[in-house]
């Protein structure tokens, strides 16, 4: 079939079969996503051997060691994938819920209720676990899903979205409701954003470069991130032994996400304790340190850090270190270089995490706590469609709720507009 016609097709059906799964009861949901999770757990060699054929063309064409990372379905993740399935299904059904009621002087009863936004189309790379979690929460908050992975993981999303399909079947639900698109050609994505028609929402996961490829080129609505450059803040007041263990996890149990820290931010007054700790750390796992002028003459390792690398997303064992003179200029960098994902300030004085927390306008602000954390699956919210910071409807990591609309339903008992 036609590339245009194919995908056009996959939107028209989502479009066809979307009021079935927004009608859907939650018991009838619940126990898809308990099907799927057991296919899913009967099927792990199976995923693993797609996968395996996605990590080997992967490194026959020289990806990096962090997207190979991406990419692999290992027994821990693929066991996350089938908890994340289980913690949807024990979630609250959105779809339906009264959010807020109130009484008009005339006697009108004013609710706003959730409703599923329709059909959503996610454009997604190398994580063939967005798979999974993406349907799932789409799944259950009565949505109808397109999925179009990147080409580097055709295989291990295709048989995923075969399971999950078939977990629909046994329900007697229509399996349209959750497609994968089934081909790598990039067209398909342009063709993909033509689709609005049918399609309600856009949302990318992966690097900036494919984020501003579907901004530009949609025709639909798009919730999007570009990239994360977060930020750990150690204050002079923080405790120190806190300090290292949060600063080390955030960069390095993970580098290649969206959720790691890609700048550290250091008060003058502990720098020349608290640097040589966490470097002698830092040496050990291979980061590479690209320091301020104070932090060079603490750190002789350290490299020259330029204004790009303030901007920049790593994604690897890279870290620009900064010295600075209080909580304030702290604040003041995150907001010019920041790219409002995920800020964590490491102090034991109350007063300066509150103005941190009221100051600092990323969608996840921490206290105390690694970087790392802002997930949604982390977070309680069985899985996450993404991290979105731009200010719409939803900002951060989104779950069910943000896969809904509030629509007004008003009651009367006979009231006319004179």
């Amino acid at each position: 079939m036609e590339l245009k016609t194919l995908v056009t097709e996959i939107a028209r059906k989502s479009k066809e079969v979307s009021p079935k799964i927004a009608r859907a009861e939650t018991k009838i949901k619940n126990d898809v996503l308990f099907n799927v999770a057991s296919l899913i757990e009967e099927n792990a060699e199976k995923i693993k051997e797609e996968n395996r054929k996605d990590l080997i063309a992967g490194e026959e064409k020289g990806l990096s060691k962090p997207l190979l990372d991406r990419l692999e379905l290992t027994d821990k993740r693929i066991a996350t994938m089938i908890d994340g399935l289980k913690q949807v299904a024990a979630l609250p059904d959105p779809v339906g819920e009264i959010t807020k009621t109130w009484r008009r002087p005339n006697g009108l009863i004013v609710n706003k209720m959730r409703i599923p936004l329709g059909v959503i189309g996610i454009i997604y790379e190398s994580r063939p676990n967005v798979t999974i979690d993406a349907a799932s929460l789409t799944f259950k908050s009565g949505n109808a899903v397109i999925l179009r992975g990147g080409s580097e993981a055709i295989n291990s999303n295709r048989i995923m979205g075969e399971l999950f399909q078939k977990g629909i079947e046994k329900s007697g639900l229509p399996p349209e409701i959750v497609q994968v698109i089934p081909v790598t050609d990039r067209e398909a994505i342009k063709v993909m954003l033509q689709q609005d028609e049918y399609i309600d929402l856009i949302i990318p996961r992966g690097g900036e470069g494919l984020i501003r490829f579907v901004t530009e080129n949609s025709r639909i609505p798009v919730l999007k991130h570009y990239k994360g450059v977060c930020h750990v803040y150690v204050d002079n007041e923080a405790d120190l032994d806190m300090a290292v263990k949060i600063a080390y996890n955030a960069k390095v149990q993970r580098p290649a996400v969206c959720n790691a820290m890609e700048t550290l931010l250091v008060h003058k007054d502990i720098a020349e304790k608290f640097l040589p700790m966490i470097d002698e750390l830092y040496q050990k796992a291979g980061v590479e340190i690209r320091g301020c002028e104070i932090t060079r003459k603490i750190l002789p390792r350290a490299k020259e850090v330029i204004e790009e690398d303030y901007y920049a997303e790593f994604l690897d064992l890279i870290l620009a270190v900064k010295v600075v003179k209080d909580i304030d200029e702290a604040i003041q960098h995150i907001e010019k270089y920041g790219s409002s994902h995920t800020e964590s300030i490491i102090t034991e004085n109350y007063q300066k995490a509150g103005k941190f927390l009221r100051e600092v306008n990323s969608s996840t602000v921490l206290v105390n706590a690694s970087t790392r954390w802002s997930d949604g699956y982390e977070l309680g919210l069985g899985a996450e469609i993404g991290i979105n910071t731009t200010r719409l409807h939803s900002y951060g990591p989104m779950g069910l709720e943000a896969l809904t609309v509030e629509k007004f339903v008003i009651l009367g008992n006979g009231q006319i507009r004179e």
